[in-house]
């Protein structure tokens, strides 16, 4: 006979493994949690919601958007790697909230602290002004602010977004210097735009309305190619930038969420991206589908970190 703390040890361990394996092949019974590190109305929030829609059918439970804003997306990603690994607080995973750390001191690692669930889909991103703005060409505005340094602003929706180090990359290419304005989403940037505040806003694809309806003004893309609903406007190595950028949109969970729930997540999601709906939303907000399982959005992001440190290093924003 096996001596009784032996016995108990082993009685213990098969009764954990069988609640396990019961909570992850009955996943999910409750409601699951998406929390979005920006604002409410910004293309990360419109393309979260709309990709919650699509999913609830396939994983039988209602999806709750909570949008935690603040510190480029560092705040709600601090939200998600504390939230219990159990696969029903997770998140959005772009690129600003994933080299925040490499910033400024933050409370977690990208590369130990989530669980990667899925990869979506890539943002366009873009500069625009208002309608009456003098720049006609992206050259133009460029030119302008290299004659009068300090004196152009331009709204991200933060310090350390891929957007602010994209434009302060530019900068640097141009030997320009210009003033980063922080805002807590893409439509309070797009607001102070709209009302003079600003000279331009460079973010995603959330100035689309305003774009479409002559409020504003594109003057670039940022992709390889000119984005398809914009045939007409350059990207930025037209311009004479040699930059291009795409921007991945995941989902992401705290560490150690059981595997099984991982593949039920992933597979519902992916199923929902695949919807009409979403994939018109895509459409509209002149997004591209760019999917990745768990292991390959794990890898990109591994990848993209190495590169986006370079970034960071080359125009001077770490540890400000």
């Amino acid at each position: 006979m096996l001596p009784s703390k032996v016995a108990l040890s082993i009685v213990s361990l098969m009764l954990a493994l069988s609640v396990h394996g019961v909570a992850a092949e009955d996943f999910p019974t409750r409601p699951i949690r998406i929390i979005v590190p920006f604002g409410a109305g910004g293309s990360n929030d419109v393309t979260t919601r709309a990709l919650a829609r699509a999913t609830e059918r396939y994983l039988g439970q209602p999806i709750i958007i909570e949008n935690i804003t603040g510190g480029g997306g560092a705040v709600g990603a601090n939200a998600i790697i504390t939230a219990k690994p159990d696969g029903y607080t997770i998140g959005t995973s772009v690129s600003s909230m994933l080299f925040a750390p490499y910033l400024k001191k933050a409370s977690y690692d990208p590369d130990k602290d989530f669980s990667y669930i899925i990869g979506v889909m890539g943002f366009t991103y873009g500069v625009v002004v208002r309608k009456d703005a003098p720049w006609k060409t992206f050259q133009q505005f460029l030119a302008d602010a290299r004659s009068n340094p300090g004196k152009i602003t331009y709204g991200t929706p933060g310090f350390g977004t891929l957007q602010h180090l994209t434009m302060e990359r530019i900068a640097k290419q141009q030997g320009i210097k210009w003033v980063n304005v922080p805002f807590r989403g893409d439509p309070d940037a797009i607001n102070s735009l709209l009302g003079g505040h600003i000279n331009a806003v460079a973010t995603t694809s959330a100035w689309r309305p305003q774009v479409d309806s002559g409020d504003l003004r594109l003057l670039v893309t940022w992709g390889d190619a000119r984005a398809a609903s914009w045939p007409l406007v350059p990207t930025l190595r037209e311009t004479g930038v040699d930059i291009a950028i795409k921007g991945p949109y995941g989902l992401a969970g705290p560490k150690g969420i059981d595997p099984k729930v991982i593949k039920v997540l992933h597979d519902a999601f992916k199923r929902g991206a695949e919807e009409p709906a979403f994939t018109a939303t895509l459409a509209r907000l002149n997004e591209d589908s760019f999917y990745m399982d768990a292991d390959a959005y794990r890898d990109f992001v591994t990848q993209s970190l190495v590169s986006w440190r370079k970034v960071i290093d080359e125009v001077g924003a770490r540890s400000q």
